[in-house]
């Protein structure tokens, strides 16, 4: 058996592969939430349920003529018809008025 001496060198791969996607600038950010309506989307998983009803009731002390969706209104934005689910909501926002989403997920 041949042993190598590679100086304490490797070779090494980077795992990702090349991008899919070329970026895209974000949404402006809105100057205010007062009248918006902005929708809540979860997946399920940790205490959205508990964390978006705090923070419904915080947003509506700082801003009194803000509207929620609920993410009860959405379903799960988790499993096995994620892909479809999350293709849907650009129409479905456009239906309800949604003008910002919070977007809650599992940590």
């Amino acid at each position: 058996m041949t042993q190598q001496n590679n100086d304490g060198y490797y070779e090494a791969h980077w795992p990702r592969g090349a991008r899919q996607q070329k970026t895209r600038a974000l949404a402006p950010r809105l100057a205010t939430l007062e009248g918006k309506t902005v929708a809540q989307l979860w997946d399920y998983l940790f205490k959205g349920d508990e964390v978006f009803a705090l923070l419904e009731e915080e947003l509506k002390r700082r801003y009194p003529g803000i509207k929620f969706v609920s993410w009860r209104d959405f379903g799960s934005t988790h499993g096995d018809d994620e892909k479809d689910a999350l293709a849907a909501l650009p129409a479905r926002f456009k239906e309800l008025g949604v003008d910002a989403v919070i977007s809650g997920m599992a940590c």
